[in-house]
């Protein structure tokens, strides 16, 4: 990345720039931020050019194709300007590696993890040609690998499916190896040209290696043309499908919706970009860019640009970041590899502890002013707990020193934040779901009509809530519109429900002790209500199984609610909700931490905690500590367990009494008892 420049604009509509990510032929790509704080890539049109028609139209033409696709496959145009002034697009801030990237650092995905994202590439296609367009560049980087999956970009050759793709002098009719035959030959290109890109890139992803390859550009695409792919690297299982798509015939090509038909992946495949190396890559670039929009002392007012030394020295403290800035894909690349680093918020765990002896806290007590149903959720570096009143409060992990408080919402609804972290979700007073920035706490948008009661869970797609009636309600949280509301299969006295995602299926708990879940897409109970018993408890998921407590503790697969195990509990009144973290259960039972295989229930080891009744929350799992809180007769505990020893680390008793909340992040452990929030280490 370098400066702002002399020429450089300060700002462009409501973005505020902050450097140059790079330059091409058209123009170049800047590093900006909303008022919000979050991160854009803006490109914007070189000056002399603005007076060339055709490169106009076709900037123009770029904006339409962008902003014509809704899918969440592609990279979210936010704005445009394309007449009068300098002409500019804003789009997400894409941090991930692109897929070539990822495969020349990490080597080829398996064969499972190559069904999942090419599935996925898939049903953007499918997306991009619902809404008339042949995207026409499909090639690995132009696939940008992000922790919601992968992102398409660049549409600045797209053209509507009925057009020529006859090129101008000068311009490379497709990227050489990816682009279809008629392509290559100038020939009119429709849908099925995107498939045979989608093939070329399915064969690299699963093998390391192009499909078609050469001395030289007209060599490839000689091969493209009269040539067969090289495939002997693809595995077998995924071979036949890559020769389809890579025929010679558009006709004989499958169609995207065929493709995600035959790369069905098994059954709890995981997701390259969730778990793995590459995850942890997008984690790193993703903390990277929140750090540099986060830039302090950066003014809005025109004409007082952020300083050099300022700029390059956050840049020094990030990082390697994708910028898709509605066109050509610019790296930002000025640290070197190595896996992902830890937040610069981040505390640094005990490296020794004296048992039965607590620590200081990092920070706290300090007054909260928590609300009587008190939540919290931790975002980023903000800890942020509801008040009195129906407002949030948002506090710095770092040094517990209140940041903002937002306009008053019906926080005992709950708190929920989007998938980037970039706003918190909670319910307005009359029902409607709420957005408030995480970085200042103003609203930012509202769906009305939803009728929250409870905000229950959310995933890319939808947030679910219980509404007031006791109806089960998703919600799109981009297009501000409610997607489908049915039923509740179970009881939810009082507005108690367990709810979790997993798999496509939204279980539920409810307070009458029964268990369903419903299909994510229209809301349809796909299998229960079983009798679990107990009461509402959250459930806990992994690896496409749900493991929940009650009057048993109890693994049934999500996709068709089979019952995998049953354990008894011993608890008189039923087990607690609990954790899972590493093939291990973690849970409270009665006076007991029990501690859990996952893979069938049996008992690890289980560690009686003096006769407390324990709370019924899930337990905080971190480092090598388990945490837990409990009710004593006169006074309220949180108990510190060492996992390697199976022995209580050190037991908090502040002498206040209260229902205790917890939460941890970024190494330290947070409690909010009584209107009082501490900061605790972890080891």
């Amino acid at each position: 990345m370098h400066p702002l420049s002399t020429g450089d604009p300060l700002r462009l509509g409501p973005y505020r720039l902050l450097g140059v990510l790079g330059v091409g032929g058209m123009g170049k790509v800047y590093l900006g931020r909303d008022q919000r704080g979050t991160p854009v890539a803006v490109k914007v049109l070189r000056p002399e050019l603005a007076h060339d028609a055709e490169m106009a139209q076709r900037f123009l033409r770029e904006a339409q194709a962008a902003r014509a696709v809704t899918g969440k496959g592609v990279a979210r145009v936010l704005g445009a300007q394309t007449e009068g002034g300098r002409q500019w697009i804003a789009s997400e801030f894409l941090a991930g590696p692109t897929l070539d990237e990822a495969v020349e650092r990490f080597g080829p995905l398996p064969e499972a993890a190559v069904r999942v994202l090419c599935a996925a590439l898939a049903r953007t296609l499918a997306d991009i040609h619902t809404a008339g367009l042949v995207h026409r560049d499909i090639k690995p980087p132009n696939i940008v690998l992000t922790s919601g999956g992968p992102r398409v970009i660049d549409f600045g050759i797209a053209r509507p499916e009925h057009g020529l793709t006859l090129t101008s002098a000068g311009e490379a009719p497709a990227t050489p190896g990816y682009g279809a035959p008629e392509q290559v030959l100038g020939r009119r290109t429709g849908p099925a040209g995107d498939v045979f890109a989608l093939g070329a890139v399915l064969a690299y992803a699963a093998s390391g290696r192009r499909a078609f390859e050469g001395g030289h550009v007209a060599a490839v695409q000689y091969e493209v043309v009269h040539g067969e792919p090289e495939l002997g690297s693809v595995p077998e299982g995924l071979r036949g499908l890559v020769q389809q798509c890579l025929a010679k015939d558009p006709a004989a090509r499958p169609t995207p919706e065929a493709v995600v038909q035959v790369l069905a992946p098994p059954r709890r495949s995981e997701l390259p970009w969730r778990r793995g190396p590459v995850a942890d890559e997008i984690a790193r670039r993703e903390a990277d860019a929140r750090q540099l929009a986060e830039i302090p002392g950066l003014p809005d007012e025109a004409g007082a640009g952020p300083s050099r030394r300022r700029v390059l020295r956050a840049v020094a403290a990030g990082g390697t970041v994708l910028a898709a800035g509605g066109g050509a894909a610019v790296w930002w690349a000025l640290r070197g590899g190595g896996s992902a680093g830890p937040q610069p918020w981040e505390a640094r765990p005990l490296s020794t502890y004296t048992q039965n002896t607590v620590p200081e806290p990092l920070w706290g007590p300090v007054d909260a002013a928590a609300a009587e149903a008190p939540m919290m959720r931790v975002v980023r570096d903000l800890l942020v707990v509801a008040a009195p009143g129906g407002a949030l409060h948002a506090y710095g992990v770092t040094d517990g020193k209140r940041r903002w408080t937002s306009p008053p919402a019906a926080t005992a609804a709950g708190v929920l934040s989007t998938p980037d972290d970039g706003q918190l979700l909670t319910a307005a007073p009359d029902g409607s779901l709420l957005a408030v920035g995480a970085t200042d706490g103003k609203r930012a948008w509202q769906v009305r009509g939803a009728a929250a009661a409870r905000l229950l869970a959310r995933d890319d797609d939808s947030v679910y809530v219980l509404t007031r009636d006791g109806s089960i309600r998703a919600v799109d949280p981009d297009a501000h519109t409610v997607r489908w509301t049915v039923a509740c299969p179970v009881g939810a006295e009082k507005h108690a429900l367990g709810a979790a995602v997993v798999a496509q299926r939204l279980v539920l708990h409810g307070s009458d002790g029964k268990l369903a879940a419903l299909e994510k897409e229209r809301g349809r109970t796909v299998w229960g209500p079983k009798e679990q018993g107990g009461r509402a408890l959250t459930p806990a998921v992994a690896d496409g199984t749900v493991y929940v407590g009650g009057r048993s503790l109890t693994a049934y697969g999500a996709a068709d609610g089979a019952r995998k195990w049953s354990q008894p509990v011993n608890g008189e009144h039923g087990s607690g909700a609990p954790t899972v973290r590493g093939g291990v259960l973690y849970l409270a039972d009665g006076t007991d931490l029990s501690v859990r295989r996952a893979s069938d229930g049996t008992e690890e080891w289980t560690l009686p905690l003096d006769g407390l009744a324990l709370s019924t929350a899930p337990p905080v799992v971190v480092g090598h500590g388990v945490w837990v809180a409990s009710t004593g007769r006169e006074q309220d505990t949180v108990a510190a367990v060492d996992t390697r020893g199976g022995s209580v680390a050190w037991s908090y008793t502040p002498g206040t009494r209260g229902d205790w909340h917890l939460a941890t992040a970024d190494n330290r452990v947070f409690l909010l008892q009584a209107g009082t929030l501490t900061a605790m280490p972890v080891f």
